[in-house]
């Protein structure tokens, strides 16, 4: 019941909504229409929306344009550390896929050729990421042609770094990951399903296999005898729905 009282209207259809969809509803079912709302509640039209406003941006509803406002699934919260998306999926038992947008061997954007020391032609391959068939980020990724020849003519409809692993040896063990936020386009929006100009987030990471050590020793001394460096595997950029996918992690500061 909608009361007039110290709590806004627009405060109490939220609790009222936010129950509904903790109680009666579940990820994908559809939200009654505001007119519905407005009837059932006895409130304004503007009460409606804003209260279904401040859901969305808590990432309890999600919009979609054309269809209406629907429960969201909870997000993926990614950890800072090195893992596939489609792994972290998999560890909160959600369904991955990728549908590929682009797949060419083309020369590297600047960015892609300084890290991997040649402007190649390299792999470059863009994806749409989907969790239970719903969007959750757009993968523009560049690989190393010369670690992984043939690389377009595999299953890349999952996980790109067991492709990797599995067919030719190559195991992403470290990364440089740099996070931003920006609006999205009207072209990565309508593959998203938000409105243009909603926050994504974008993650620019920098993979590598690992580099390694092998010592001999000589009368109780040892010595580095070779030290391979790192071999550059994927310069990608992804923009991911901010309802849908977050990262978390634990800090903590040295003494002194």
């Amino acid at each position: 019941m909608i009361t007039d009282g110290p709590q806004p209207k627009h405060a109490q259809l939220r609790e009222i909504l936010e129950r509904r969809v903790a109680g009666e509803l579940k990820p994908g079912d559809p939200l009654p229409g505001e007119r519905t709302l407005e009837e059932e509640f006895g409130v304004s039209r503007i009460t409606v929306r804003r209260a279904i406003g401040d859901l969305v941006a808590a990432g309890k509803l999600t919009r979609v344009r054309g269809k209406g406002t629907f429960v969201a699934p909870p997000p993926l919260v990614g950890g800072i550390h090195l893992a596939s998306l489609s792994d972290e999926m998999r560890g909160h038992e959600v369904e991955a896929s990728a549908r590929v947008l682009e797949a060419a061997v083309e020369p590297a954007p600047p960015a892609a050729a300084a890290f991997f020391g040649t402007a190649g032609p390299h792999i470059h391959l863009r994806r749409l990421r989907l969790g239970g068939g719903e969007p959750y980020g757009v993968d523009d990724a560049w690989y190393n042609a010369a670690l992984a020849p043939g690389l377009l003519e595999r299953d890349l409809e999952h996980s790109v770094y067991r492709v990797l692993e599995e067919a030719y040896g190559v195991v992403v063990a470290q990364a440089e990951q740099t996070v931003a936020a920006l609006a999205a386009s009207p072209e990565e929006a309508e593959l998203l399903l938000v409105e243009p100009g909603a926050p994504l987030l974008q993650v620019v990471r920098l993979a590598s296999t690992a580099s390694t050590a092998s010592t001999a020793s000589t009368a109780g001394t040892s010595s580095t005898s070779s030290t391979p460096a790192a071999a550059p595997v994927e310069y990608c950029t992804s923009l991911y729905r901010t309802d849908r996918y977050r990262l978390r992690g634990r800090v903590s500061r040295e003494a002194g």
